[in-house]
């Protein structure tokens, strides 16, 4: 599959996404945040999910298990947003930022997303 002629959808924290599989058990998309912009923060439901950054510059603040982190989001760098973890990324550079995330178990639909407060605010 060409991710290019993959539709680009909204994710309920305002990034963008490009489906690119699902299968039993899981789901792989890739996302994309323009430049200067900050998402919603969220917790998941009932998903984990593993980011791989490929492109851009920007910050992840994760909150779970009481412990709260800011990681650098470079090409290469990967990431895990264990369930329940409250999170929110923003691109700092001056590219689109942009990440394949792998969900497990697969999305489920736009309900999965619960918003909360967040370690910036939201600018999408």
């Amino acid at each position: 599959m060409n991710v290019e002629s993959v539709p680009v959808v909204t994710a309920p924290d305002g990034s963008t996404v490009r489906i690119l599989a699902t299968v039993d058990g899981a789901s792989m998309v890739r996302a994309s945040l323009p430049v200067g912009a900050v998402t919603r923060a969220v917790y998941h439901r009932t998903v984990e999910e593993l980011w791989y950054c490929v492109g851009g510059v920007g910050r992840l603040w994760r909150l779970g298990g009481g412990e709260s982190s800011v990681v650098e989001l470079t090409a290469g760098i990967s990431v895990n947003i264990p369930l329940g973890t409250r999170f929110q990324f923003r691109n700092d550079g001056e590219d689109a930022l942009e990440i394949v995330i792998a969900t497990v178990p697969a999305w489920p639909g736009d309900d999965e997303a619960v918003a909360c407060d967040g370690q910036w605010e939201p600018a999408v």
